[in-house]
């Protein structure tokens, strides 16, 4: 029996898994257990900021799982206390909580925002404004935030009081508003959705509704965090800053974490026994946190991201240009999409065939998540086989 047969029988069916077993990664590519060679453009979906066996971060969790690898939350450790430290520093927020996942963190963030309202009101009936499009999770808490019926449908009932507001639209939110209100939930950039970045003016006005009835402003960053957009949170490119911020992905770069941060108004509504978890921050992963931060900085990343964006973009536009099938692009930083006019998966098989993984966000929209250590010549080897691709399409 072959490998991915044996896959096939071992698991459940909660994936639609491409006929591909990958075996070893080195820079921005990644190798089959056949020995094809694949450009690494969606980064296991916005997780590899570094690519794969990046040195200074595989040595340093080399050498702290030969030291700590789990003790429990009962009791502080060095690297935990290095990583809160560094997350604190680059949200500008007060209070830390690590979770195991951007799902994890969101069911935190959401649990916060109501128990301040619980502390303020005497009673549990709090709503919450999500967004249209929207994508925050699979567990039951951050899937009924997610603004997306597909995804839940099947699983009800969910918890109660969820209420959908359309992007960019400020009017929508205004209307949504009660004295039941305790949050509003958003990703500054909408990954699963289509690449929906948000507007100035929204985001600020958000900020404004929030300040005005003291509604707790919760930023979902999991895919659009830590670099990825440009700025070390994409918040800053708005000039507002969140009561809560929801992070994973880039934060760990492969290990398991997540986690969510608060300013110290809603930092101070947490109390022991409210929230938990037995893995959440564990030395191992404090350390990769940790680490993350040192490389960002000492490589200067976040400005490599910025310059090659931009030349990313130059060579998305030559594509929108060249091809009557695809319609634009939109995104921010190292998160981007090409829109189609019809379903992308049959070029997104095409492009693995070739040698290039990539994802989708919706039906029509190819969805480009490459590592922050892409260089020119990367972007290049991937436009030129995405245009073979197109051009067999036409």
């Amino acid at each position: 029996m072959d490998l991915y047969t044996r896959g096939e029988n071992a698991f459940l069916k909660a994936y639609g898994r491409y006929d591909v077993i990958l075996e070893k990664g080195e820079g921005v590519y990644l190798y089959d257990t056949n020995g094809k060679k694949y450009l690494d453009f969606y980064s296991g979906i916005g997780v590899n900021s570094f690519g794969h066996n990046y040195r200074p971060y595989v040595e340093a969790l080399q050498k702290q799982i030969e030291t700590l690898t789990h003790v429990s939350n009962y009791f502080y450790t060095s690297q935990a206390i290095e990583a809160a430290e560094k997350v604190k520093a680059a949200t500008k927020l007060s209070g830390v909580f690590f979770a195991n996942s951007g799902a994890e963190a969101v069911e935190g963030a959401l649990k916060l925002a109501r128990k301040y309202y619980y502390l303020k009101h005497g009673k549990a009936d709090s709503e919450i404004i999500s967004f249209q499009h929207s994508f925050h999770g699979r567990t039951t808490g951050a899937v009924k935030l997610t603004g997306n019926l597909h995804y839940q449908e099947a699983f009800g009932p969910l918890i109660e009081g969820v209420h959908y507001a359309t992007l960019n639209d400020l009017s929508s939110v205004e209307q949504l508003i009660n004295e039941k209100t305790s949050a509003i939930i958003v990703e500054p950039l909408q990954g699963e959705g289509g690449l929906y970045p948000c507007h100035q003016d929204f985001m600020q006005g958000l900020r404004k509704l929030c300040d005005e009835h003291d509604i707790c402003l919760i930023l979902d960053e999991v895919q659009c965090g830590m670099g990825r957009t440009g700025t070390i949170m994409t918040y800053f490119q708005y000039g507002i800053l969140p009561d809560i911020v929801c992070l994973a992905k880039g934060i760990g770069c492969g290990v398991p974490v997540g986690a969510f941060v608060a300013n110290e108004k809603f930092a101070k509504a947490m109390q022991p026994g409210d929230h938990g978890s037995t893995y959440g921050g564990n030395p191992f992963v404090c350390m990769a946190v940790k680490t993350v931060f040192e490389i960002i900085e000492k490589e200067n990343m976040i400005a490599h991201v910025q310059d090659i964006s931009e030349y990313l973009i130059e060579r998305l536009e030559e594509v929108v240009d060249e091809f009557d099938q695809v319609e634009g692009y939109r995104g921010l930083g190292l998160m981007q999409g090409l829109i189609f006019k019809s379903d992308v998966k049959p070029v997104v098989k095409a492009l693995l065939d070739e040698g290039v993984i990539v994802v989708t966000a919706g039906e029509n929209v190819l969805r480009m998540l490459p590592p922050f250590i892409i260089e020119k010549q990367h972007v290049d080897e991937f436009i030129e086989k995405l245009k073979k691709v197109l051009k067999s399409c036409q």
